[in-house]
C-alpha cells in the first residue's frame, strides 16, 4: 500500500556474514531519508525482538557508526534462530506481533535472512493482510549458502567463498611444503546446497594451487570411491593430496557420511556409545586406516562466516543496495516481496540489476548447484561454476584501520522505551 506513514523495523536472523550488516546500513541510511518513515528501529535478536518490545532507536546512530557498519561482520543487531509456526496451528506469536506493530504504529518491516527469514517474512505478510492492518513487508536476503531460490546469488556468499578460496590456496603451499606425502581433509558449510565448498575450484582455476579434490551434498558420496580418488591423487601428486568436502555430503540412501562413520568408529565413551567427531576429522582418520598416509583434518568452521578482512567489494556493495533497495520498494507500496539479483552481461562485463520477487517463492526452499556444472566424476566443478562465481569475488572492501587493527562499527544501542 502506498503512503503508509509511521515507523520501520529492521532485523536480522540465521547465521551472520560478512556483510549482513551492509545490507543494515542500507536500510538505515534510506529509512532515515523517508519522509513517511517517522521512526526507524532495529529489532534485537531478530523476531524476538519485535516479540518481547526490545528496540533499538537508530536514528540516536551516529552517521559515521552507520557507514562503518558495511564493513562490519556478523549481526550487529543480534541475530536469532526462531520459526513462526503455522497460524492455523497456533497464531500466539502473530497475535502478539499485531499488538506490537499496532503499539508502536509500525507500517514498515524489513527482514534480512535466508529460507526460514522469507517463511517469516511470508507469514507474518499475509497474516496482518487477513487482519486488514497494513504494513509493507520486504525480505532482504542474505546467506553465505547462497540456496535461497529466484536470486542469482545471495549476499554474503562472493565474500565466503573468496575466503573459502583464498585459505584453500594458503593451505595448499603450507600442506605441500615438505618432501613427505600428506592428504588434507578440509571441512566447509553446506548442509544440503554445495555452493560454498564448490568455492574451493576458485583456487585451481585462478591460483594454480587449491583443491584436488571437491566433493559436494548434490553428488551421492562413496567411501571406497573417495579412497580410490585420494590414492590416484597421491600417486599423480607425489604423495600429497587436498580434499574439499561439504559437512553435508550424504551416501546414496541419503544418510549424512558425517554419521556413517560415527556409527562405524571404534571410538567409544565409557557406556558403549559413539563419541561424534567432524566430518574433515572422520574421513582422515578413514584416509589414515586405508592408505597409511600423513593425514591432517581442518575444519573452517565459523571463521569462513564472517571474514571481512577478505570481503568481496561486489557483494559489499550489492549487500548495501539490496538494503536500500528493499525500503525504496516498501515506500512505493510493495509488499509481501524479497529483493533479488539478476545478472546481466554487457559486452562481456558482469553487472547486477536488483528486482524483486513474492517472498513466498523463496520461503522454506533450496536452491542447488546445478548438476551440470560438477565434473562427471563427482569431485570438481566444471567452467561454468567458475565463470558464474568470478565475478562475485572481486574487489576489496575493508574496514579502517585503527592502531593496526579493524575499526568496526560501534552502535551505541539505545533501548526504545516499551509502550
Amino acid at each position: 500500500m502506498k503512503n503508509l506513514v509511521g515507523a520501520c523495523v529492521f532485523g536480522q536472523s540465521g547465521g551472520p556474514s560478512a556483510v549482513i550488516n551492509s545490507s543494515a546500513s542500507g536500510v538505515f541510511t534510506e529509512a532515515l531519508k523517508q519522509k513517511n518513515i517517522t521512526a526507524v528501529y532495529g529489532a534485537a535478536h531478530g523476531i524476538k525482538g519485535v516479540l518481547d518490545e526490545n528496540f533499538y532507536d537508530i536514528s540516536q546512530e551516529s552517521t559515521e557508526e552507520l557507514w562503518l557498519l558495511r564493513n562490519t561482520p556478523s549481526s550487529a543487531l543480534g541475530s536469532v534462530r526462531y520459526k513462526l509456526k503455522d497460524p492455523k496451528v497456533d497464531d500466539s506469536d502473530y497475535k502478539r506481533i499485531l499488538e506490537v506493530f499496532k503499539k508502536y504504529n509500525i507500517r514498515y518491516f524489513f527482514y534480512n535472512g535466508g529460507n526460514d527469514s522469507m517463511d517469516t517474512c511470508n507469514k507474518i505478510s499475509k497474516y496482518l493482510l487477513a487482519s486488514g492492518y497494513d504494513c509493507n513487508i520486504i525480505g532482504v536476503p542474505k546467506t553465505i549458502d547462497n540456496d535461497l531460490y529466484g536470486t542469482d546469488h545471495c549476499p554474503g556468499y562472493g565474500s565466503a567463498a573468496k575466503y573459502v578460496a583464498t585459505t584453500i590456496m594458503e593451505l595448499n603451499l603450507d600442506a605441500t611444503v615438505y618432501n613427505v606425502g600428506q592428504v588434507t581433509v578440509i571441512e566447509i558449510m553446506g548442509r544440503n546446497a554445495g555452493w560454498l565448498t564448490a568455492a574451493a575450484a576458485l583456487a585451481s582455476a585462478v591460483g594454480g594451487c587449491g583443491a584436488d579434490l571437491i566433493y559436494l551434498p548434490e553428488v551421492p558420496f562413496d567411501l571406497d570411491k573417495f579412497i580410490d580418488d585420494v590414492k590416484l591423487a597421491t600417486a599423480n601428486n607425489n604423495g600429497k593430496c587436498i580434499v574439499a568436502v561439504s559437512e553435508g555430503i550424504k551416501d546414496k540412501s541419503g544418510a549424512y557420511i558425517s554419521e556413517v562413520l560415527a556409527a562405524a568408529s571404534a571410538n567409544k565413551d565409557n557406556f558403549g556409545h559413539t563419541q561424534l567427531g567432524g566430518l574433515a576429522a572422520s574421513l582422515a582418520a578413514l584416509v589414515k586406516e586405508k592408505i597409511g598416509c600423513k593425514v591432517r583434518p581442518i575444519e573452517f568452521s565459523l571463521m569462513q562466516r564472517c571474514a571481512a578482512h577478505l570481503a568481496s567489494a561486489v557483494d559489499v556493495e550489492e549487500a548495501f543496495q539490496a538494503g536500500q533497495l528493499a525500503v525504496r520498494a516498501a515506500c512505493e507500496g510493495e509488499t509481501d516481496k524479497m529483493v533479488v539479483f539478476d545478472r546481466q552481461l554487457i559486452s562481456g562485463v558482469y553487472k547486477c540489476v536488483l528486482g524483486l520477487m513474492d517472498v513466498a517463492l523463496a520461503a522454506n526452499t533450496e536452491k542447488k548447484v546445478p548438476k551440470d556444472w560438477i565434473t562427471a566424476n563427482g569431485a570438481g566443478l566444471t567452467k561454468e561454476y567458475i565463470e558464474y562465481a568470478l565475478p562475485l569475488i572481486q574487489g576489496e572492501s575493508k574496514a579502517p584501520l585503527e592502531n593496526g587493527l579493524p575499526r568496526f562499527a560501534k552502535l551505541a544501542k539505545i533501548l526504545v522505551p516499551k509502550k
